[in-house]
């Protein structure tokens, strides 16, 4: 249970700190100073704060399926960059059309506008007085896992990993219904063993029948969109895992098939299968 007892450093304005770090006329030093002086007593109990966990992998990997899920079980937000962007498309705000042709080309949104976005939603929730975070899809590049240290201290980063072949046939088949907006997979994965791989089945997520009729496929899930996608993974974002890796935070987990048969290895590798059942059992 070492990643839930650990003790945890609090922030302080986070939102406020994310612009301050990307103003040119604030240097890093400063930045770091003015959050060293507003950082509370650590032997203060009401100083102390929720996990602060970051999840990485390519597009389409489960990120946001396996966060959420831990954001339920430990009681954090989680906080997907992806669903700001979403949301902030399906706005019709003046950065609409320009997300729109960005996303829809497979290629990453700019930092100033996805530090925009996340301070804006840790605003919000500072509001509500939420405490830590799970941070899925951010950072993603080396500079935004930069500035995300100098304004707080990240504890645990989990690095999804699937087979390259497998998750291109699962984000072919992914849709979302155009009513409620859940999403499902409609792909029957039943991938071989080779080249030193393991074989791996995954089972599709099929929608409800008031749902199946009114399924719709994301415009970027193509194979066109989804290679290019990962392309741009692997050039801008692969380093991020190595600069967590360096600072000793990164845990590689490789999803051995679908959710049920990830999610308890997770738990197990998290250290959280036995909170899991504590919590089932007070349930």
């Amino acid at each position: 249970m070492a990643a839930i007892t650990r003790l945890l450093k609090p922030t302080s304005s986070i939102s406020y700190l994310f612009s301050r770090s990307l103003s040119s006329t604030t240097t890093t030093n400063a930045v770091i100073s003015e959050i060293e002086s507003n950082r509370p007593n650590l032997s203060d109990p009401k100083g102390s704060r929720n996990f602060q966990w970051v999840f990485l992998g390519v597009p389409g990997v489960g990120k946001g399926t396996y966060a959420s899920r831990l954001s339920t079980l430990l009681g954090v937000p989680h906080i997907a960059t992806g669903d700001l962007v979403r949301e902030e498309l399906s706005s019709s705000g003046p950065l609409s059309r320009q997300l729109a042709e960005i996303v829809n080309q497979g290629k990453l949104v700019s930092d100033e506008i996805i530090f925009d976005l996340l301070s804006k939603r840790l605003e919000a929730g500072e509001s509500k007085g939420e405490s830590g975070f799970i941070l899925d899809g951010f950072p993603r590049t080396i500079r935004q896992a930069e500035i995300l240290d100098e304004v707080t201290e990240i504890d645990l980063v989990v690095n999804l990993k699937l087979r390259e072949d497998v998750l291109v046939e699962k984000c072919l088949g992914r849709r979302i219904c155009s009513q409620c907006g859940k999403g499902f997979n409609v792909a029957s994965i039943n991938a071989k063993a080779e080249n030193g791989r393991p074989g791996m089945s995954m089972a599709p997520l099929l929608p409800p029948s008031h749902c199946a009729s009114k399924l719709i496929t994301r415009a970027d899930d193509t194979e066109e969109v989804v290679k290019e996608r990962l392309r741009v993974y692997h050039e801008k974002s692969q380093p991020v895992e190595g600069f967590y890796r360096d600072q000793g935070k990164l845990m590689e987990f490789d999803l051995p098939g679908g959710i049920p048969e990830s999610w308890p290895k997770l738990l197990e590798a998290l250290n959280l299968d036995e909170y899991e059942v504590k919590r089932s059992a007070v349930a």
